[in-house]
């Protein structure tokens, strides 16, 4: 596992860039690229052995981009999966395809037996822990006789704990046994229950389980899912617990439809063990989440509401939810932000009756959650509404400058030196390369400038590439192009090159895969610094490395007086 994730996060070659394409270039442009490329690198354009040497590599580069991108089939591979789906082993069905969705369909039927393989020797373990935390006394009024201790936490007491665990076991490619249990303490009395449920897929429509418990008295279940359409599917389970004297059965059967695109609406229907109806409607959108539930039941009947905002680019979600029932009513808001690659932060006040006011804080590390409700009060009154929305406010603030931010730094640091370190012979041949490729351009640098100058079109000065202190400040270009700290290239005479007509187009990729870039800063931000000369005019544009450029541009035109 670990080597294929090196693999992944080593750099692998743009074949469009390479030819200075866009990803939707047509055969025949793609064929036209291939020819201007071959007559920069044809070995036989060549005298000097070491030239002709350096040659034949790049023209070997050329034509395996040229193979991939004007075959239909390896491109629709190249292009869903990248180089290492040309790797990948197990194509003989894909040749005979028709079409590149399914070929997309046939790598990821190789890609998850190969998961699969994986999945059989390991587990998935899945944690839950709670901590039920009793604040009441620190908000409670007591008269001067009643003696709470000394200390602001003296009265903070652990009421209760919770202990969820689970462990999957592949058994074979459609059975799966999981092993879970649960744990329940408060008031120095617990109980607890351990479940074994084997589950078998019977078809890409459906699945059974069996699932058998002992804890509270026996439990025996059988559940079942089933596709009925293309939108409507049904999930089951018929329920055995067996008490002392008697034997109490369950009945849960869910409906589900896909309303549209982001919508599916339930209707579910318990009997038995519980009564009740339960309709509930959940959208679920890229920018935002909405639930709708509605339950009537003999003992508890409710109407709820919940609401998320999702601030992708944030890494941060807004809840909000609101309880109606015969059990009472409670309003609940708070945030969730996303601390670590895998690790998520969240807090949210609960205010209602008869519960009162509760802090609930809980933190997520891959799969495993703790969380711990905060019981505050007892009734709702302002000041533990107010300290239960800001002291974590503040206490995130201090917690993220003080620890989070440059913990993250520091991880960020080191995943840099690491894939440095991973692409670093990657690296040193795309420099030798690089080089290469300016020496065998000279002669065709040479006749596009002279060109371009004779009549008075496109005429690339001066070109810069790589990080600069100052990408945002035009008027200290020339000062940071010349500032030898700055891990900087010259690519004057490939641009020059890829000059078409007294035009330069390049597309929306990094720069450095074209031929004669390298990567000079490997991690960083980079930017390209162009100065040109066209109808004898000077002109000066800053790019960022991902940006797509055509010039000339008339807003490019440097203003000399």
């Amino acid at each position: 596992m670990d080597n294929d994730n090196e693999q992944e996060n080593v750099n692998e070659e743009d074949y469009y860039t390479f030819l200075n394409l866009p990803r939707n270039a047509t055969p025949e442009e793609i064929h036209q690229a291939y020819r201007r490329q071959s007559r920069l690198y044809h070995p036989d354009k060549h005298v000097d052995p070491v030239l002709k040497k350096k040659a034949e590599t790049l023209f070997s580069r050329t034509n395996k981009a040229y193979e991939v991108l004007s075959d239909p089939h390896q491109r629709a591979i190249y292009d869903s999966l990248g180089v290492r789906g040309l790797e990948t082993q197990g194509w003989e069905i894909v040749q005979r395809t028709k079409t590149p969705q399914e070929i997309r369909e046939e790598y990821e039927r190789i890609a998850k037996e190969r998961e699969d393989r994986l999945l059989q020797q390991r587990t998935n373990p899945k944690g839950n822990i709670t901590v039920y935390v009793n604040a009441t006394n620190i908000f409670n009024s007591y008269d001067e006789e009643y003696d709470v201790g000394n200390g602001l936490f003296s009265g903070v007491e652990i009421s209760g704990m919770s202990f969820q665990q689970s462990i999957e076991a592949p058994l074979t490619l459609k059975d799966t046994l999981t092993l879970y249990g649960q744990l329940d303490a408060e008031n120095g009395t617990g109980v607890g229950t351990v479940n074994v449920a084997a589950r078998k897929t019977l078809s890409s429509k459906s699945w059974v389980e069996l699932d058998v418990g002992a804890g509270n008295g026996p439990v025996t279940s059988v559940k079942c899912y089933r596709s009925l359409t293309q939108r409507l599917f049904f999930t089951g389970a018929i329920i055995l617990q067996f008490k002392p004297n008697e034997v109490r059965p369950g009945l849960v059967a869910s409906l589900g439809q896909q309303l549209d695109k982001h919508t599916v609406g339930y209707i579910t229907y318990k009997g038995g063990i519980q009564n009740g109806m339960t309709t509930m409607i959940v959208r679920d959108t890229p920018e935002s989440y909405t639930s709708f539930t509605l339950q009537f039941g003999l003992v508890n009947s409710f109407a709820s509401l919940s609401y998320t905002y999702k601030m992708v680019e944030k890494e941060m979600k807004l809840r909000g939810t609101l309880k109606v029932g015969t059990l009472g009513a409670y309003l609940e808001y708070g945030a969730e932000k996303k601390v670590s690659k895998h690790s998520a932060l969240s807090a949210s006040v609960r205010v209602g009756v008869p519960n009162g006011v509760t802090l609930r804080i809980k933190l997520i590390r891959a799969s495993q959650s703790y969380l711990f409700p905060i019981h505050l009060c007892e009734e709702i009154v302002p000041a533990p509404v107010f300290y239960a929305t800001v002291v974590p406010l503040i206490t995130w603030t201090v917690v993220k400058k003080i620890v989070i931010e440059p913990m993250i730094k520091e991880q960020k640091e080191r995943e840099k030196e690491k894939q440095k370190e991973l692409n670093k012979a990657r690296m040193l041949e795309k420099q030798r390369e690089a080089k290469a490729a300016i020496e065998l351009m000279m002669a065709t640098f040479s006749r596009i400038r002279a060109e371009e100058e004779a009549k008075g079109g496109l005429v690339i000065t001066k070109a810069l590439y790589g990080r600069f202190v100052y990408p945002d400040k035009r008027n200290q270009q020339q000062e940071v192009g010349n500032d030898s700290k700055d891990d900087v290239i010259d690519v004057t005479i490939p641009l020059q090159c890829l000059v078409i007509n007294s035009r330069l187009v390049l597309h929306e990729a990094s720069k450095s895969e074209l031929p004669g870039f390298y990567d000079p800063c490997f991690g960083e931000d980079k930017q390209l610094l162009l100065q040109y000369l066209f109808h004898r005019q000077t002109h000066e544009c800053l790019i960022k490395d991902n940006e797509p450029l055509r010039i000339p541009v008339q807003s490019h035109r440097v203003n000399m007086t």
